[in-house]
Parts: C-alpha cells; structure tokens; sequence
C-alpha cells in the first residue's frame, strides 16, 4: 500500500494530471472551486483538477496510423465533478461494459481520487500506453461524450441544461456491446451501444473512433431536445438525425487546435480538399466498404439530384455538405483578415491557423445555437437554414461581414432554401416584434412552468393560430442565456414547445395492414421569447383544421392540408416499401439488417409511426428499389 501512496503523484503527474493530491488540494477546496468553475479560465480548471486530462484519439486509430500528429490528442481534458466513480460513472453517463455476444461483464475503469485519475485494475493510470485494455476503452468514450455534453450546454452552444428523451438521467454507455458492424443509440433502452468486429489483428473497435461516439451521441442530444421527432416517417427528419450526428463528430473534431493544425497542413491551407476534417469513420468505411471514410461532408449532393429519395444517410449528405460549405465560407473571410493585416503591419505573416481558429467559435454558433429555433416535429432542412439565418440575426444584427448572404447562396445552391427566399430573408426588419396576443401574460409566468405556458397558449389561441378544441401539450418550457463570440451574453431566450395530434384515417389499399386504422399527424410550434416578451422565433407545423377567416388564419389551414396530404402520401409510400415494421432483436440485442427503419405501436386505440429505436451508422437499404420487407434477413 505504501507503494502506491508514494507512485500515484508521480504517475498522475506523468500522465499531465492535475494530481490534486501533490498540491495539497482538499477534497473540500476541490468541491468550491467546482461551484465557481465559470469563472475559471482553463489553464486554472486544469491546474487545479477540475479538467482531468485522458488521451484520446483525435479521431480513430486508422487515422492515427495514416496521419502524421493526428495520433492522440495529448492535450485533450474531460470535466471533473465530485460524485465521480468507477465505470466512469458521472452524473449524466454510466459505463456499463457487458459483451452480449460472450456474456462477458467487463470490470470497470477504477476512480482513483487520490490521484484524481481513472485507473486499469493492476492500478496503471489509463493512457495511450495502456490503449488495448478495455478499462482504457471505457474511459476514451466516457471522455468523449463527458466533453462533448459541457460544450452543448455550454453558453457558446445552448446555454441550458439538455434533458434525454426517457425517464432518468444517466445515459448507459455500452463500450463492447458485443460483435457486429454497428453502433446505435437506443431510446428504449437507454443507451448507446458500441460493437466490435474483425479478427484479432484487423479487430476495429467502434468505441474508439471519436467520431463514431460523437455521432451517436448527437442522436441521443436530438432526441432529448426534440422527442417527437422521433415520431415521423418524414424523410427529412430522419435525415435531420444522420445530419445532426455527422455535424457533431465533425465540429468536436475541428474544435481542437493540435487537430486543425494537421489539417491544415494536409490540405495546404485548402479546405476544399481536407478530407481529415471533412470525412468521418476512417477506420469503419475502410474496414466496411473499403471506401476512405464512411461519409464525408465534401460532396457534391443537391436537393434536386436526391429528389424522391426516402434513405436518411443519403439525403443528410446534402444538409452536413451545405454546412461545410458555410465552414468553408467563414474560413475564407478569416483568412482575408489575416491578409489584411498583414498588409496593414499588423503581423509578420497571415496566419491560417489563426484564421481557422477564429472560425472555429463562429461555426459552433451558427451551427448549434439555432437548435431550440426548430419546430417540436417534422423538422425539414427548410426549418433548419431559417432557424441558422435567424439566429445569426439575432447575435449580429447589423452583419457588417456579410455573414447571412454567405449562408443564403450556400443553402440556395444545394436546394435548401430557393432564389424567391432571398429577397424577404435580406430585406431590413426589426430585430424584435412583439408576438400577436389578446391577452397579456408576463414572461416570467409563461416561463415559471408548463402550467403557465398553457394558460399563455390557450388565452391566446386565436392570435396564435392554435385550434379551439386541440388538445394542446407544453411539451417543455426552458430558459437559455446564451453567448456571442467575443463572450457578451445575447437576449435571454425562454423556449416553449407545444404540440397536438389532429386525428387522420388510413383508408385504402395504400396502407397495407393499416387499412381502417387511424393514426395523427403531429403539429404544433416552437415559440422563443426575449426576456422583454419579444418574439425571437416562432417555428409552426399548422395542422388543416381551421384556426379563423382572417388570411393569416386561412394561408395556416392551406399549409396545414398541404402538410396533411404529405403524410399520407408518405406513410403509403413507406408501407409499400416495406419500411414499416416491428423491430427483431435476439440475445445479442438489435439484429441490424433485420429492424425495420420505422415502427410503430397503438397507444389509445391510434397507431404511432416512428423512426426505428435503432439508428444505424450505415446506409439503410434502398426503400424504394428493392421491394417489400428487404430489411429482414434469414438466418
């Protein structure tokens, strides 16, 4: 024991720990710095202990093999909290490491406080010298998805606190979750499953690609952020998933500066070619399909060439390249300034590093702040760009660089957005209106709880738009202070989502088994407030019953029979492809080729479609070429 008492300073030290324990740091000092953390910078978080440094991969271990320096990030740190424990285990994760395929119960990463370090069972401090043992495993994935929930709730992204769409408040993290070419997240059962496969010398481990965790893991993020767009078989929505996974890894990736530096040197400052940050699953897409990555955002997809297309991967193509394409954009404008001063005398030489890094926060913006802008359900790539348009609006109102314009021929250019939305998206409005109300309620009463955003949506329904007798759900009420660039803080923005189901019939031989079942469509809106009561977003999903005979009432309806006559549509069109039906599992958990991409269930007499519990990395099959019931497989 004395052994170990005089090693483990050292060896945290080593292994760039802060080592609490060498500098004389109480567990109760520890605890008041936690609470004040906000007001640390991050050399002080890692001084003291409060960011645990842990090697990870920058991305995945081919990547590691193929790039010089994209190995492991040595400077890579996760949040320390205090009810840390073995697994890891924290407040919002708990690896639990058991093989299904072996019945294997791995043991877990050991918390040792002491040294403020996770360690192997033999006691070595987990690193990238200790990366083949799956105590290491547990820890690389719990670190990932530790650091990637603090930047989402951080003021740079959400600014809030992100709830998971099931009851709890700990996501099971399943490092070894037994043998197959898949990872998922998995509502039902709370968790994301990481598998492996190959043999002993060729063994790819999906727990270890960065960008594989941070995918999945935007699936459950979305899922706690918008529920009920897990109950659409809209292909727009579940390729917002797919878009939101990709864009996840790929932003995580970029947010490190060691990392931008490789790829800038790659790429010779051209990011037009930088398929290091651009590609995502080096080592799966290789081992998979033999293709260099599993998808990248560098493609040429339009809306009008993926036409008709009902398969999620495929079409989010479009959506994670319109983004990298702002990526690219914003770069470009840095890199201009970099120019500029150095023609100015301001600095020796441009600097693309230091253009990349300014782009880095601008990016983070603009992609995830817009986030509580979306509608509570059916979300299209529309919803989207009008969301990211209006939230830069709303952080830079007068937009001397230009930003909005560049985001507009990006979305126009890939078919998002068209030419007749320029003109009124550019036109100068005010900022802040305030919403159409017939009777008053104070911001701080809609905002105190779902009770009172009720009372606020009922007492106004006329003027909001909302049926007389739908019955009206506040599906959440939450408040978000987010920040700008240069760290000011923006209007307070008090989010409330509400929704209601307006009763179909699937009547005709179009619905298969369904004929002479009824379902619902789901419509309802997103509605964020300033802390003045001023309208910053209102994203509606109209339903066709009518709402009044005024032409804001009447151009609601016409939208809401529009969206009606969709869903239909869409519901036959899945059913003929054979694209609805019962998940099949067995021991070892989901069988993937054998879940369908959409359920359902029968609550209260009404069937619920639903995208499939099994979000898979891969292409699904193609729907609408192959014929009825191709996702199942024999055994």
């Amino acid at each position: 024991m004395g052994a170990k008492k005089t090693k483990a300073p050292a060896e945290a030290k080593a292994n760039g720990s802060a080592g609490n324990s060498d500098r004389k740091l109480t567990r109760a000092t520890l605890i008041e710095l936690y609470a004040a953390r906000r007001y640390l910078g991050l050399a002080a978080l890692k001084e003291t202990g409060l960011r645990l440094p842990i090697e990870v991969y920058f991305k995945d271990p081919a990547v590691a093999s193929a790039s010089e320096g994209a190995g492991f990030d040595t400077e890579f740190t996760a949040p320390w909290e205090p009810g840390l424990r073995d697994g890891p285990t924290s407040a919002r994760f708990a690896v639990v490491d058991y093989d299904a395929t072996s019945n294997t119960l791995t043991p877990p990463a050991v918390w040792d406080r002491k040294c403020n370090c996770y360690r192997a069972l033999d006691g070595s401090v987990l690193n990238s010298k200790t990366k083949d043992r799956f105590q290491y495993h547990q820890l690389s994935v719990w670190a990932n998805l530790q650091n990637t929930l603090e930047f989402f709730e951080s003021g740079f992204a959400l600014g809030r606190r992100i709830s998971w769409a099931f009851e709890g408040n700990r996501l099971i993290v399943v490092p070894h979750a037994g043998y197959g070419e898949n990872a998922y997240y998995d509502r039902t059962s709370k968790s994301l499953q990481f598998y492996w496969f190959g043999d002993d010398k060729n063994r790819v481990y999906t727990c270890l690609s960065s960008d594989i965790v941070n995918h999945e893991f935007g699936h459950a993020l979305l899922d706690g952020l918008r529920p009920h767009f897990y109950e659409s078989v809209d292909a727009q929505t579940a390729a917002f998933h797919e878009f939101f996974g990709d864009l996840t890894a790929i932003v995580m990736a970029f947010r490190n500066n060691a990392f931008r530096k490789v790829v800038l040197k790659e790429s010779n400052g051209d990011l037009n070619t930088a398929q290091l940050l651009a590609g995502l699953a080096r080592q799966f897409g290789e081992a998979t399909s033999n293709s260099p990555y599993l998808r990248s955002a560098l493609n040429d997809q339009t809306m009008e060439k993926l036409k008709g297309k009902l398969e999620p991967h495929a079409l989010s193509e479009v959506m994670t390249a319109t983004m990298f394409d702002i990526l690219r954009g914003v770069f470009a404008q840095h890199r201009e300034r970099e120019l500029e001063r150095h023609k100015e005398g301001r600095s020796s030489r441009p600097s693309d590093v230091r253009a990349l890094a300014d782009t880095v926060p601008r990016m983070q913006m603009l992609a995830f702040q817009p986030l509580d802008l979306l509608p509570p359900c059916a979300v299209t790539f529309r919803d989207y760009a009008l969301a990211v348009l209006r939230s830069e609006q709303v952080a830079n109102p007068t937009d001397p660089s230009g930003y909005r314009a560049l985001m507009l021929d990006c979305f126009i250019r890939r078919g998002i957005l068209t030419e007749g939305d320029r003109t009124e998206l550019l036109e100068p409005a005010p900022v802040f209106q305030r919403p159409p109300l017939d009777v008053f309620h104070s911001i701080d009463a809609i905002a105190a709880s779902r009770g009172g955003a009720y009372r606020f949506l009922d007492d106004n329904r006329a003027k909001l738009l909302i049926p007389l007798n739908a019955d009206l759900i506040v599906s959440e009420i939450v408040r978000a202070s987010k920040l700008a660039r240069d760290g000011r803080s923006l209007p307070e923005q008090i989010i409330v989502q509400y929704i209601w189901r307006e009763d179909l019939i699937l009547a005709g031989k179009q619905f298969g088994r369904f004929d002479g079942e009824r379902t619902a469509m789901l419509c309802g809106a997103t509605m964020v407030l300033d802390q003045n009561g001023n309208l910053i977003h209102w994203a509606r999903k109209p339903g066709s019953v009518s709402v009044g005979t005024n032409a804001a009432a009447t151009a609601e309806q016409v939208q809401g029979a529009a969206r009606r006559t969709e869903l239909l549509e869409t519901i036959a069109a899945r059913v003929a492809a054979g694209a609805v039906g019962e998940a099949i599992g067995s021991e070892i958990g989901l069988v993937e080729r054998a879940t369908p991409p959409f359920g359902f269930q029968k609550v209260d007499g009404t069937i619920r479609f639903q995208l499939s519990p099994h979000f898979s990395l891969r292409g699904d099959v193609e729907l609408d070429e192959t014929g009825d019931r191709q996702w199942q497989i024999s055994f």
